[in-house]
Formats: structure tokens, C-alpha cells, sequence
């Protein structure tokens, strides 16, 4: 016993090895840096040394910290609210999209003076943490110090992704990100599918990683002949901001680890005019809000009121966040307010309903807290989540050109249905059921990764084989030609034998 004691405390007090992990992250966009914060605070924590190159003031704190920020416009503006935006075309001209805004983020990273200075140095790191998400060419840092790749994805996995850790995205059920899919489609969606799936992996690997290369090239004299030999061979590790109980469940390859809530903290203390409009609510709340980059001045006017005269025909009251001073027609039962502390709302037990747009990060935050959503996607992996929220029993879809008065106070009485509410608490559970905590499954992989020198164990056969070698293709023709040849031998035997049998019978007759 005495050992064993002892055996715990030298654990305890002896230090873990500090590691020295470079942090990439040039996409500007701050839905994304919401998840990978809190990993980059648990690791300064841990006593790891961080340099982390972003595009915003991450305000951590910790004397094994330091950063490098960038002046890079933001990803995108205001997103104004729009039919247009639920066509189909409109998201498949999305990767082209994310190829002008990657090459101009990559741009400006690579000619900036603080980057050259970074790469002039004489700097050892341990591994890299990279967004998964348009800017590769940030992997040309992991090659140049020689240094295993972890990445993180804010998203469900993209399709051009998997490639390289050799993952399934069998298109037959597997849905593509910035699609309207579950992941039950009828035959035509199946089609759809599978079109867009190698359309933007095609778009992809042959326009945004070429630029990619051509920027390289440009602005530090490296010359590639394609980026994704560079990719493959940096790439260890994928966490990815899902759970398989809310994202749909899928196969993934062991270096592919699911990491969704990992931004979800404890609920705090609610502004006292917020929490006293939920407490005195004798029928609960609804809470309203498109996230950050929708602001309410683009709300078309139809559908606004189509929203206002709804929630007056409710005995809830609702809660809406809403940029402007004033919202003409306005029922007594709606507050609204320029900000309000999301989490803190849904947390508290009195929120009966959540009315989204889908983003990934407040879809996560109602799963966690058990309530029910009204889902109105609007760009980018919201269709996505949208679609899983549905198919889980979390939530219904309205679309922004079927919001009529009775469209939207159906939905929501239905949502605010005992029985519905029963569905999304079930799902909840699941949600929360995992043997360790997100933060905790991240923490641990990222340092597994760097004890195992990029942990190439972990990555499957299917990275390095040519397409027709992993699509058994050479095995199919061979077996095709095997049958072939099989079938021409039978058929000349039999034409023998009958033939035999036939002249027999001939010369018997004669």
C-alpha cells in the first residue's frame, strides 16, 4: 500500500515535459478562434510553451505564452439575411469562395515581416496546431522546422480532409458539409451528392492548393511542385468539433478524434434584467438569436413581422438579440437586446426554446443544456447541422422563404411540446455521456502525438495508395479478366461437347 502511495505522489509532483508547440491560425474568423481558445489556454496551463500566430488579441495569460498577431481583415462582413442563401448553387460556389479569401489570408501572412523573422530563427518546436479549415499553406511552418501537424477543425470534417488522414466519406450516407443533407437521401440527393463531394474536393486540391503553392513560391522562395505530398506527410492528428450523437455517426480512422463542446465552461451569473425577465415568466422563455455576423437591420421586413405577430400569439415570452435601438411592432412579451450571454440563457431552466441559424458553436451550446431549436441555416456548415439537429430529434428546419406567420407558431408550439422537449433531453444525455471531457480527449491526443514523434502508427495504408489501388480497381479488372477468360474456356468446352454429342447423334441417324 505504502508503495503504491508513493508511486501516486512521485506522479503528482514530478513535472510533465513541457513542450514547445507552434499555433497557426490565419483564417479571421471569430466563430473559429472560439474553439481553439480554450485549447490554447488549457495547454499554458499545463505549462506547454505556446507561439501562436493569429488575427486576433487572444488575451491569454501565462508566462509560457506568446503571440504573434497578424492585421488581417475578417473572413467576412455582415450577413444579410437572404433567400438567395438556401440555393443550392449558392453554397456550391463556396469553395471558390474560400479559395480567393485563402489565398489573400495566406498572402498576407507570408509577407509579413513578423513571419520571415519567425523562419529566420533559430526556434525548436515539438509539433504544430494548425486550423483545418482553406489555409494549408500554413503547413510549409511544419516542413521548414520539421515538425508532426495536429489540426483542428471548428467544423464538421470537409470534404477535401479526409484524403489525407485516408477517413471514409462514403457519399452513399455520409453527408457533404455545406450541404442540405442527412444522412438518409433519396436517390436524387445521393446524385447531388456525390457530385458536389468530388466537385469541391476537385476544386480544392487543383485551385486553392496551387495558389497555395504559387504564394509559396512567391514570398519565400520555396519551390513546390504540389502541396499535398507536403500535406499528407505533416498531417498527424484531426480534432474536429463534433460528437456523434449530435453530428451524425460516421467512420473514422483512429488519428481522427471528436472533440465537440470542447469550448463549453460552467454557466455563470445572469445580468439581473436578463435574469429577472426569465424568472417572471410564468410559461418559459424563448430565446432568439443568428449569431454575431447576422445583424437584425438585414431582417426582411415580411419575415420579421412574420416572427413579431407569432410570438404574440404565445404565453412565452422571448428573449431576442437584436443590434438596433427599436424594433417597430414589437409585443410586450418580446425584450430585446444589442448582446446577451448566450450560454448563460440556455443553461438556465426556465429557456424552453432556442430559435438559431445553425452555427455549429450555439447548436453545440442547446444540445448540451437540453434545449429544443428552431433552426433557420443561412450559410456555410449550418445546413449541415441543421439537417443533424433534425434527424436527431433536437430540433425542426425553417427555412427563411417559408417563414410565415403560421409556419413559424406552428414550428414553435411544436418544439415547445412536452414530448419534443422529452427527444432533445435525451439527446442531451448523450451528448454529455463520453468517458472524458472534451477538453481532456484534446489535451490528451496533442501531447500522445508529441510523446510519439507525430504518432505515424496511427495513420492507415489508405494515405500513400493510389485511387485505383484503394478503390480496388486493379483487383476488380483482374478478377473481371479471371472470369472473362473463365467464361471463354467454358463456353468453348460446352461448344465442343455439344458438338460431339450433335455429330454422335448425326452419324447414328445416317
Amino acid at each position: 500500500m505504502k508503495i503504491k502511495v508513493l508511486c501516486l505522489f512521485s506522479i503528482i509532483l514530478c513535472p510533465v515535459n513541457s513542450l514547445n508547440i507552434l499555433a497557426f491560425f490565419i483564417n479571421p474568423a471569430h466563430s473559429h478562434m472560439q474553439v481553439f481558445k480554450p485549447l490554447l489556454e488549457e495547454l499554458v496551463k499545463k505549462n506547454h510553451n505556446l507561439t501562436v500566430v493569429t488575427t486576433f488579441e487572444l488575451n491569454i495569460v501565462g508566462k509560457t505564452y506568446r503571440e504573434i498577431k497578424l492585421e488581417i481583415p475578417p473572413i467576412l462582413g455582415v450577413i444579410e439575411m437572404n433567400d438567395k442563401n438556401n440555393k443550392k448553387w449558392f453554397q456550391i460556389k463556396t469553395p471558390f469562395l474560400m479559395a480567393g479569401r485563402s489565398l489573400e489570408h495566406c498572402s498576407s501572412a507570408f509577407s509579413n515581416d513578423k513571419i520571415r523573422n519567425l523562419l529566420s530563427s533559430a526556434e525548436k518546436f515539438d509539433l504544430m496546431i494548425n486550423e483545418f479549415f482553406s489555409t494549408d499553406c500554413t503547413f510549409i511552418m511544419a516542413d521548414y522546422f520539421d515538425i508532426p501537424v495536429v489540426g483542428l477543425s471548428s467544423s464538421p470534417i470537409l470534404p477535401w480532409h479526409n484524403e489525407r488522414f485516408g477517413n471514409i466519406d462514403n457519399p452513399s450516407y455520409i453527408p457533404t458539409t455545406l450541404m442540405f443533407y442527412g444522412n438518409k437521401m433519396t436517390f436524387r440527393e445521393r446524385v447531388e451528392n456525390f457530385v458536389i463531394m468530388h466537385f469541391q474536393k476537385f476544386v480544392y486540391n487543383n485551385y486553392i492548393l496551387r495558389n497555395d503553392a504559387h504564394m509559396i513560391e512567391k514570398y519565400l522562395g520555396i519551390k513546390l511542385a504540389s502541396m499535398k505530398p507536403l500535406i499528407y506527410k505533416r498531417s498527424s492528428l484531426m480534432l474536429v468539433n463534433t460528437h456523434f450523437s449530435l453530428n451524425l455517426p460516421r467512420p473514422l480512422v483512429p488519428n481522427v478524434i471528436e472533440i465537440g463542446g470542447i469550448h463549453l465552461k460552467k454557466s455563470k451569473k445572469l445580468p439581473e434584467n436578463i435574469e429577472k425577465f426569465i424568472n417572471e415568466s410564468k410559461h418559459g422563455v424563448i430565446y432568439f438569436s443568428l449569431g454575431s455576423m447576422i445583424k437584425g437591420h438585414t431582417f426582411p421586413q415580411e419575415k420579421k413581422d412574420a416572427f413579431l405577430k407569432a410570438f404574440a400569439r404565445l404565453p412565452q415570452r422571448v428573449l431576442w438579440k437584436w443590434e438596433n435601438e427599436t424594433m417597430p411592432g414589437k409585443p410586450d412579451n418580446v425584450m430585446i437586446q444589442k448582446w446577451m450571454p448566450q450560454f448563460d440563457i440556455l443553461s438556465h431552466p426556465n429557456v424552453k426554446a432556442f430559435i438559431s441559424h445553425g452555427g455549429l458553436l450555439g447548436t453545440t451550446e442547446a444540445v448540451h443544456c437540453g434545449v429544443p431549436m428552431m433552426v433557420m441555416p443561412q450559410y456555410g456548415d449550418q445546413y449541415t447541422n441543421a439537417k443533424a439537429v433534425e434527424a436527431n430529434g433536437g430540433g425542426v428546419i425553417l427555412y427563411l422563404k417559408d417563414a410565415t406567420e403560421e409556419k413559424v407558431y406552428n414550428n414553435l408550439k411544436t418544439i415547445l411540446d412536452p414530448e419534443f422537449r422529452a427527444k432533445a433531453k435525451a439527446l442531451s444525455e448523450r451528448f454529455r455521456d463520453r468517458p472524458m471531457s472534451p477538453m481532456d480527449t484534446a489535451i490528451y491526443w496533442v501531447e500522445y502525438v508529441a510523446r510519439h514523434k507525430g504518432a505515424p502508427h496511427m495513420k492507415t495504408a489508405a494515405v500513400d495508395m493510389p485511387l485505383y489501388q484503394y478503390l480496388l480497381l486493379d483487383v476488380l479488372a483482374f478478377l473481371g479478366l479471371i472470369l472473362l477468360v473463365f467464361s471463354y474456356i467454358s463456353y468453348k468446352i460446352l461448344s465442343l461437347v455439344l458438338r460431339s454429342v450433335f455429330s454422335k447423334k448425326k452419324v447414328k441417324q445416317n
